[in-house]
């Protein structure tokens, strides 16, 4: 299903008259502020395309060529994302969301659409995703969000906004918005927010009218390809079940009866935006504001503006300018092989003569005593200067190439200038800055995107009905964890943290390799907690959990304060005990909610230490546990006195009245 499942409404509240004449007042508006644009930009179809050219001559490929560059390091640095609580107690609710973003991951097919997201932000400056549909099954347990790419083609806006939903205090926010799609009778009749009695498909029209955005976009890509534009609407009336019509899809405020002010609403708009067919209010909340489902990207944004800069802005003059100096170089070439020339009609009669051939002989007229010198000469030309020509079209790819930071080396060429080794490497690391802007603007979006998918959640998972079951593949086999309603959404949305692989992998080597020579240091302390510090170095060295906890079996005491964990999580008292060791149960119960039997505990343990402190005798040492030492600090090596070491040790456990702990 398109969306979630909702009552269908059978008829329209009203005819939305006033409603149809304001979206296609917005609608027109936008498409004249933007239609030079988007003329333009349908003409750098055909130039990054390289087939629309005389077959005579030869095209450049200089933004096809930066546009991969660029496109390839975006694309190839993941943006992986992290969640964290903003709540105590929320810990295991975050790694749940962060569990179940990589598994969604593949689910939404984020690869693919990626690319195409990333495509558009490079070529047109700014690309948009939508986080609105979603597929639910609830009898086998699925629950997908399905996020889709808007064509920036098709998408027309407000001429006065900066970005969709502006800052966080809504400043620079889209006023309206929208898109034309197209869709078939049964898409319309089966559509959750379509209303039936507004369905006149013997009258409805196929087109989309003289400012129809859609139909300029095919037509560009047609003709960028090299096809017959396929746009004869009078055809589609043959097509049967799949003629289809075009629909204008579009976002705006308006008071509809019954409201006591005006809302965002999505609205669908038939016949050049004359009649309203459906109409969808938008209730999703960033804090206290609604905002639009939608999610913007840039490339290179301009503070203040909604477009940006885009690699064709930066390449189009140069690869246009790139094709003059070469075509102009081989027909210099050819003029030098086929020059021009005089000749005496009076010695060589037959012009046919002068066509070229191997070994041929040319009968000339020549007068007895005469010569044919002078019979045929070539005609004088300037000479062109192929030096200057050289050195403006190498130029022209230094121009690109410094606007965009993409060497010849980046682009997986020789440089054509000799470098020493150290002067690459200089380069390439200026221009992995230059690149890494780009990838940490692109993680704004990034953010933009999972927020609204936790939201998509929050708004539609439903507590009685959905359960998410999650695979997750770890060293050791896949293991499922079914996950309800409970289990993903907080009281408080969580942050979420946007970090890319390229950034993350140099931190992480950097992270380890201090933090091996930090170990070495410590270790030489013998109260130093080594199982953490080697923990720790195993997890910042990429091996997964069930690996560490393979080579470092987790401790009986970190069982038990495991275990511990799920009764304070429900705010039940735990005793202490005078053998725990209190060291490792404090570091597992910070993982606990935070609750007045939490607290408790982690008191009692802290008050324990202090007593053991002041008085060993009544802890008599445990030579099982991970931090047995002897008296002089070392790890006792000698083997326990036989009896009953446990006998007569005080029991310590908070108090059930006061949630105060004691030691009795």
């Amino acid at each position: 299903m398109p969306e979630k499942e909702v009552e269908k409404p059978v008829e329209a509240k009203s005819d939305y008259t006033n409603l149809a004449k304001q979206c296609k007042a917005e609608y027109t508006l936008a498409w004249t502020h933007q239609k030079p644009k988007k003329d333009e930009h349908e003409l750098r179809l055909e130039l990054y395309n390289n087939q629309k050219r005389d077959k005579s001559a030869v095209g450049d490929t200089t933004m096809f060529t930066i546009m991969q560059t660029v496109l390839a390091s975006l694309y190839v640095d993941r943006l992986n994302s992290t969640f964290e609580g903003r709540e105590d107690g929320d810990e295991e609710t975050a790694e749940n969301l962060t569990a179940m973003a990589e598994f969604d991951y593949d689910e939404m097919g984020k690869a693919e659409l990626d690319y195409v997201w990333d495509w558009d932000t490079c070529f047109f400056g700014h690309g948009m995703a939508a986080m609105e549909e979603y597929e639910r099954d609830p009898e086998n347990n699925v629950f997908v969000p399905m996020p889709s790419i808007i064509d920036p083609l098709l998408f027309l806006h407000d001429p006065l906004a900066v970005t969709v939903n502006g800052d966080r205090s809504g400043k620079g926010a889209m006023r309206f918005g929208g898109y034309e799609i197209k869709m078939t009778k049964q898409d319309m009749l089966d559509h959750p927010y379509f209303f039936e009695n507004k369905l006149h498909f013997d009258t409805m029209k196929y087109g989309g009218g003289l400012e129809s955005i859609m139909q300029d976009a095919i037509e560009a890509r047609d003709n960028a390809q090299g096809r017959q534009s396929s746009l004869k609407h009078d055809g589609e009336k043959s097509l049967g079940d799949n003629a289809q019509y075009n629909v204008t899809v579009w976002y705006t405020h308006y008071r509809d009866s019954g409201d006591s002010k005006a809302k965002k609403y999505k609205v669908y708009l038939i016949n050049d935006r004359k009649d309203v067919v459906g109409l969808q209010e938008i209730k999703r909340k960033r804090g206290k504001r609604v905002i639009f489902p939608l999610i913007d990207r840039l490339l290179y944004p301009t503070s203040h503006d909604w477009d940006g800069t885009s690699i064709p802005d930066l390449t189009e003059d140069k690869q246009r300018a790139r094709a003059i100096a070469q075509n102009l170089g081989f027909k210099a070439m050819k003029a030098d092989i086929y020059p021009m020339y005089v000749y005496d009609s009076n010695k060589i009669t037959n012009r046919n003569d002068l066509n070229f051939d191997f070994n041929k002989f040319i009968p000339a007229n020549v007068p007895e005593g005469g010569t044919v010198q002078g019979a045929i000469q070539p005609v004088n030309k300037a000479a062109p200067n192929m030096q200057l020509l050289s050195f403006i079209y190498e130029s022209l790819d230094a121009s690109a190439q410094k606007a965009t930071a993409t060497s010849d080396i980046k682009m997986g060429m020789q440089a054509r200038q000799q470098r020493t080794l150290g002067e690459n490497n200089l380069v390439e690391s200026n221009s992995d800055t230059r690149y890494s802007l780009a990838a940490k603007v692109f993680g704004w979006s990034e953010k933009d995107f999972w927020s609204q998918w936790y939201l998509l959640y929050d708004e539609n998972f439903d507590a009685d009905i959905d359960e998410k079951v999650l695979r997750i593949v770890g060293a050791f086999g896949a293991k499922w964890r079914p996950l309800g309603r409970g289990d993903i959404v907080a009281k408080i949305a969580p942050d979420i943290k946007i970090e890319s692989t390229v950034v993350s992998r140099a931190k992480q080597l950097e992270e380890r390799q201090m933090l091996t020579d930090y170990l070495t240091l410590a270790f030489g302390d013998p109260t130093t907690n080594r199982r953490y510090g080697l923990k720790e170095l195993g997890r910042r060295s990429g091996f997964q959990k069930d690996e560490i906890d393979r080579l470092l079996p987790p401790t009986v005491d970190e069982r038990i304060a495991e275990d511990q964990n799920d009764m304070l999580n429900q705010n039940k008292l735990v005793p202490v005990l005078p053998e725990d060791d209190h060291n490792v149960h404090l570091e597992i119960h910070t993982k606990a909610k935070a609750t007045d039997a939490t607290y408790a505990h982690i008191e009692t343990h802290e008050k324990a230490l202090s007593v053991k402190k002041t008085n060993p005798e009544m802890f008599p040492a445990d030579p099982m546990s991970a931090n047995f030492q002897d008296g002089q600090g070392g790890m006792n090596p000698v083997t326990p006195p036989m009896g009953n070491v446990n006998a007569a040790r005080p029991a310590v456990k908070p108090s059930s009245t006061s949630g105060q702990s004691q030691i009795q």
